[in-house]
């Protein structure tokens, strides 16, 4: 299995730190799942297909007029445009700018944040073009930082772009009729199903806390199922604290279903890790084995798989979690083959 390397050699992001990639690399290479590829280089076109331009343009510009307006510092939105607010109109003043492109206030600006979002996305799109162009059943994505919490034109959560978004609509783009994504983290990939909302060729399924108890708090509930075109192609199985893998289980095969229904020429899994029983920004029951049920129980949907990892802070575990899971798949995937 290949996996796509994008090492951040700068802190990027306050929690999102090097330490998380650089575990689950040692992990890759000393169980031998397969080459270690840089990610490749992919025009900007792959970003304005999912992400708004004036955000793309704050993005990169972000610091600079940071720095311009006599600022110091990682900065974090101080203020929203909610309610009664407007949205429609954006501000001058690049604090004013931060809050219109945040949905939080754990999610900093930094002098890299864009440099490091691209060569993320960057690595979710050589994985996804591993699958699609040189038919590899499958392909690991060693995102850094996340993505699934950015929407169209907002940040939050770490995340900056979405990269399960960005590899979707770039397989769409080239050829794939339709495809799922499978969000398995703890919390909620709003942004991810902000995007494809109203959309049926792209098909969002995803696992997580009750938002009633964990963020994002304000989407994530099961009577959101899309809407126009997208009605039905939206689903969600929002599961309380302390879920364990038998509570998890049934949902999970609930969301195969969905796909054998389905039928996606490419399945996307935001590999979110933050499940584990020991993770710290968590509240469900992993086990070691678990994850390994988990990539059993994908690989056993005989879809091309493009893994991309999402959230999960606690370095000692990452690594190994993430192995179990793309070891277990490709052993699900080989017993299917004999």
């Amino acid at each position: 299995m290949p996996a796509s390397d994008a090492l951040a050699t700068r802190q990027a992001v306050a929690v999102d730190i090097p330490g998380r990639a650089e575990s689950v690399l040692q992990a890759v290479r000393e169980r031998g799942l397969g080459s270690v590829v840089p990610p490749a280089d992919f025009s900007p076109r792959a970003l304005r297909r999912v992400h708004d331009q004036g955000y793309l343009l704050f993005l990169e510009t972000f610091w600079e007029r940071w720095i311009e307006a006599g600022r110091d510092g990682e900065a974090f939105a101080t203020t929203w445009p909610i309610r009664s607010l407007r949205e429609d109109t954006l501000p001058d003043n690049i604090e004013g700018l931060l809050g219109r492109y945040s949905m939080d206030a754990r999610t900093p600006m930094g002098p890299y944040v864009f440099e490091a979002a691209s060569v993320s996305a960057a690595t979710a799109l050589t994985a996804a073009q591993m699958v699609l162009e040189r038919s590899e059943p499958a392909a690991f994505g060693l995102c850094q930082a996340p993505g699934h919490h950015a929407g169209e034109d907002f940040l939050g959560g770490q995340c900056y772009l979405n990269n399960a978004a960005i590899a979707a609509q770039w397989m769409r783009d080239y050829g794939a009729a339709r495809v799922a994504i499978l969000d398995v983290g703890y919390h909620h990939g709003n942004g991810t199903q902000s995007i494809f909302y109203d959309r049926s060729d792209v098909l969002y399924l995803s696992l997580h806390a009750d938002p009633r108890q964990a963020y994002p708090y304000f989407l994530g509930h099961s009577d959101e199922t899309g809407e126009h075109a997208g009605t039905g192609f939206t689903r969600n199985w929002p599961l309380p604290a302390g879920t364990d893998w038998s509570n998890y289980a049934p949902a999970l095969e609930e969301a195969c279903r969905w796909l054998l229904v389905y039928r996606p020429e490419y399945l996307v899994i935001s590999l979110g890790l933050d499940t584990s029983v020991n993770e710290a920004t968590g509240g469900f029951r992993f086990t070691d084995d678990d994850f390994k049920r988990l990539g059993a129980r994908i690989g056993r949907l005989e879809l091309p798989t493009v893994f991309l990892l999402e959230d999960g802070q606690t370095t000692g575990g990452l690594g190994r979690n993430c192995v179990n899971v793309l070891h277990a798949y490709e052993e699900a995937r080989r017993a299917l083959a004999a």
